[in-house]
């Protein structure tokens, strides 16, 4: 029987999932095996339900350059005693190709241990997709649709900034990020917003829906001083989810609930939420501006990949090839600042009570972060006597008193003038 590789996509869609596969697909079938395409992800492999495709070179092709994905995913978790070999086995598989973000990853671990235990003969390859950007990968390289969905993000952030400015109002834009705040990070930089609030800056306290509102409303008394009457205020909908569930519970909106009482939270728009906390306390306030909600959310997942994922797909699709000839598996493709390939094995970067691999997240100490932090628009020290024009006690809404963080003078923002 002909050797075969299979390749599966899990979690949510990101740029360059097409070009991976595309590329994987080409050089394999060079080598003259089988690649067999697996539809929804880990959800049908082991109970023989699994639908899958066949590619040839005009298939891999002509999908090499397309947003989305070709093959069907889902966000399935199988437990462990789901596992069995019988797909592998009946269509002679010698390498498993999985490609998805940290949930993914961790499962691909947990599958990676049951072959060994079961000294089956077939490698488990994995490739980090995830807009997240949130995969302990060295040198901090970004995965693969990382920079695809912020170039995408960025153009709508112009957008809505040029808006704001062009009719003097406030715009509160969300943007994904399950546990870390990378996407909100980079796109609220390249956009110079005003204000950044992503989970990362609670290193010092704990996040809740007052403190994330009064961090936006520092930012807006600050522009009120300065005498600029617009802004964007950016929030990665990571606080979400780690925020109390009693948190989200009296926050005043109403949500939908799961079977185990913990809110939808898929089912609101972040920024409709934080939009209508921020202007409930302006009017608490007396304070008079208008702040409209943007959402970054799947607009951002499905669009076609820029030159830099389309490259580095590439880079990793043929990495993946060049560690299944060297026998190398239970690992991550990775790749260096000089386009090395270079593998993480999952083993050795896994929680050892968990066996999931942590999410990364936002160097909070990095210089960039610093500097980007320090010159944000928000109310310090200094400001206290001209806020006092808008809000009876400015410290409330002191952005460094606000995350429990130690005040730099050198670092401060002067005014605009």
């Amino acid at each position: 029987m002909q050797d075969s590789i299979a390749i599966l996509c899990a979690g949510g869609p990101a740029p360059g999932i097409n070009t991976v596969i595309s590329t994987i697909a080409k050089v394999f079938l060079r080598d003259g095996l089988r690649v067999i395409g697996i539809h929804d992800g880990y959800q049908n492999l082991f109970n023989g339900q699994a639908q899958t495709v066949d590619f040839d070179f005009r298939y891999a092709d002509r999908i090499f350059p397309q947003g989305g994905s070709t093959l069907r995913m889902s966000r399935y978790k199988p437990k462990d005693h789901e596992f069995s070999a019988d797909f592998f086995a009946k269509n002679n598989v010698k390498l498993l190709v999985t490609i998805g973000g940290d949930d993914t990853a961790s499962t691909a671990n947990r599958l990676t241990k049951f072959l060994k235990q079961n000294d089956l003969d077939i490698l488990n390859i994995h490739v980090p997709k995830t807009i997240d950007n949130d995969l302990p990968l060295p040198g901090r390289m970004p995965t693969f649709g990382f920079n695809s969905a912020k170039d995408a993000g960025v153009v709508i952030g112009n957008t809505v900034y040029e808006d704001a400015r062009t009719s003097g109002n406030w715009f509160v834009v969300s943007s994904m990020g399950r546990s870390a705040g990378h996407l909100a990070f980079e796109i609220g930089t390249s956009c110079h917003f005003p204000m950044i609030i992503i989970p990362e800056m609670f290193n010092k306290t704990e996040i809740t829906f007052d403190k994330i509102v009064n961090l936006a409303v520092s930012s807006m008394i600050k522009r009120k001083i300065d005498n600029v009457p617009h802004g964007v205020v950016m929030i990665s909908e990571g606080v979400f989810h780690f925020l109390a569930d009693e948190e989200i519970k009296n926050c005043g909106i109403e949500f939908t609930y799961d079977e185990h009482g913990h809110p939808e939270l898929g089912n609101v728009s972040k920024a409709h939420v934080f939009n209508v906390l921020v202007q409930r306390r302006l009017k608490e306030l007396g304070i008079k501006i208008k702040s409209r909600p943007v959402e970054m959310g799947y607009e951002l997942r499905c669009c076609r990949p820029v030159a830099y994922d389309l490259t580095l797909c590439t880079l990793l699709g043929m990495g993946v090839r060049k560690l299944f000839q060297r026998g190398i598996g239970g690992c991550i493709v990775s790749t260096t600042a000089k386009a090395d390939i270079k593998p993480v094995f999952l083993n050795d970067i896994e929680d050892k009570k968990t066996g999931k691999i942590p999410p990364r997240l936002v160097d909070i100490e990095s210089e960039l972060a610093k500097m980007v932090f320090s010159d944000l628009h928000c109310l310090t020290e200094s400001d206290y006597e001209a806020a006092k024009k808008y809000v009876e006690n400015p410290a409330d809404f002191d952005f460094y008193k606000i995350l429990n963080w130690e005040f730099d003078p050198s670092m401060l923002r002067p005014s605009v003038v």
